[in-house]
């Protein structure tokens, strides 16, 4: 099956995810294309540790991509909206342990969203 990855579109028309995206140094954001391109390919069968599904009550449907290079840690929250799309919602340079509450919310905001106005 083709997946069709797409950008999260504020109100605005700005996509947070691509200027994020855009903000990295150069070889962490090529390794960020190549994994959204990996998405793009498998889809729901992108295997562990590149992917994670989202635990808990607010999270339903919310999944994250997991980007590593050298100390660099990215996250990319993302959900499938319909048939063979992924909408990415909120990318954040991970620097603790655990996902900061903030960066979570702003995913389930956008997911709402993005829901509301069928995105």
């Amino acid at each position: 099956m083709a997946w069709t990855v797409d950008y999260y579109r504020t109100v605005r028309g700005d996509q947070p995810v691509k200027a994020f995206i855009d903000s990295l140094p150069v070889k962490l954001r090529a390794k960020n294309m190549r994994e959204i391109a990996m998405l793009e390919e498998f889809g729901t069968e992108m295997p562990a540790p590149y992917v994670k599904q989202l635990r808990g009550k607010n999270n339903e449907g919310l999944w994250e991509l997991r980007v590593k290079l050298s100390s660099d840690i990215t996250r990319i929250f993302y959900f499938y909206p319909e048939g063979n799309r992924i909408l990415l919602l909120h990318g954040f340079l991970k620097k603790t342990e655990s996902t900061p509450p903030g960066e979570l919310k702003i995913a389930q905001s956008r997911m709402k969203d993005a829901k509301m106005r069928r995105l």
